[in-house]
């Protein structure tokens, strides 16, 4: 029994040494250690394994590790044609000539927001959108979308986060939801971001079960409330045609 428990924790580090690089291209050894607060000793270990797994690719130069080739493998396999990220993406790119910024796609991760899809605006100065950002519920247009029309019990969780920023009011949080529900989306300047804005609309299977939110974004200068209203509907007609695409 102690040998499974064992076994399976070191399954979990395994994979939250593969999370560190959400957010970071290459990593040492000791930048992995401290971000998971493990001795180095254990990582070192974990690390020699995932690299002759080919998870990670070690330079021998500055000894720090990048994600390996066998990822790009298994993510091949995702692109079948019942993968949502996949197949929404011609229609993600149209409404990208439509609007000309950035746009991407949220999906609710317990209380996360995490990007899996996202197509670049070709403007100079665009909001560039890495794929597989997390970013927290309480905050922007995609978030608000995805707390709006989630089930009571998840906006309940979301509002109970002992995480939650104090300097948002939950009261004015909940009558934004509200208004949300109402306009069928959601804006937000700067409440991120400093200097970016965002437009969001839910997506919905044929059940209507809320799935991801689709979301234009960029500089606040450009992307203002008045232009937000005025792509809020083509904004809304792709989410609605994406949904339809759903089995």
């Amino acid at each position: 029994m102690e040998e499974q428990k064992a076994n399976v924790r070191a399954v979990e580090r395994a994979l939250d040494i593969l999370l560190c690089f959400t957010d970071s291209t290459d990593l040492s050894l000791s930048e992995i250690a401290g971000r998971l607060s493990l001795h180095k000793s254990t990582v070192h270990r974990l690390l020699a394994t995932l690299e002759n797994k080919g998870f990670l690719i070690r330079n021998t130069q500055t000894e720090k590790y990048r994600l390996g080739f066998r990822l790009w493998e298994l993510s091949a396999n995702m692109s079948h044609s019942d993968d949502p990220a996949t197949i929404w993406l011609p229609e993600m790119e149209r409404l990208q000539d439509v609007v000309g910024e950035t746009i991407s796609l949220y999906v609710r991760d317990g209380l996360e927001r995490i990007r899996i899809q996202a197509i670049q605006s070709n403007q100079a100065i665009r909001r560039v959108a890495p794929i597989g950002a997390r970013m927290p519920l309480s905050v922007g247009a995609s978030s608000k979308v995805l707390v709006a029309y989630a089930e009571p019990d998840v906006k309940n969780e979301v509002l109970s986060d002992p995480l939650w920023p104090v300097s948002i009011d939950q009261a004015a949080y909940i009558e934004q939801l509200e208004q949300i529900r109402m306009l069928g989306y959601a804006t937000s300047v700067e409440e991120r971001e400093l200097g970016a804005a965002a437009a969001a609309a839910p997506i919905f299977n044929r059940n209507g079960k809320l799935v991801a939110a689709l979301a234009v974004s960029g500089p606040s200068n450009r992307l203002t409330l008045e232009r937000m209203i005025e792509i809020s509907e083509p904004i809304k007609e792709a989410a609605y045609r994406m949904g339809k695409m759903l089995k």
